[in-house]
């Protein structure tokens, strides 16, 4: 339980960041605890998405990432991205990602600070 909620704040962490520095992914809300609250929500949608679809996605291009030397693992991320500002666009959760390459340049921002993260952060297995 413990890992959970450490890879959640990382992840949220993760996705401020990504936030932060693009234009193009927004979150809204009507005050700094509505915003916070909303990240939450969109850090356990984006871990639900990398856990159930993403190990799918990854074995199914399993023959793309032998030949492209794992350099499509960029778009794997980038899809997870998109499908997660879907899923946040149906639950009418305010997070938005407008474009491929701008989930592409996310994708990547939120994997270099989600395990920036996760090696600061403590997770239980000492």
């Amino acid at each position: 339980m413990k890992n959970f909620l450490v890879k959640t704040i990382a992840n949220a962490g993760a996705l401020a960041v990504a936030v932060w520095l693009l234009d193009k992914i927004t979150l809204t809300g009507s005050s700094t605890g509505a915003k916070t609250v909303t990240l939450i929500i969109v850090a356990l949608v984006f871990g639900l998405v990398n856990f159930l679809v993403k190990p799918i996605v990854k074995l199914l291009t399993f023959p793309l990432f032998v030949l492209t030397l794992g350099l499509i693992t960029l778009v794997v991320n980038a899809l997870m991205l998109l499908l997660t500002s879907w899923v946040c666009d149906q639950i009418d959760v305010g997070f938005h990602v407008d474009g491929f390459w701008t989930a592409v340049l996310g994708g990547l921002i939120i994997s270099v600070v989600s395990w920036a993260l996760n090696l600061v952060l403590p997770d239980g297995k000492d």
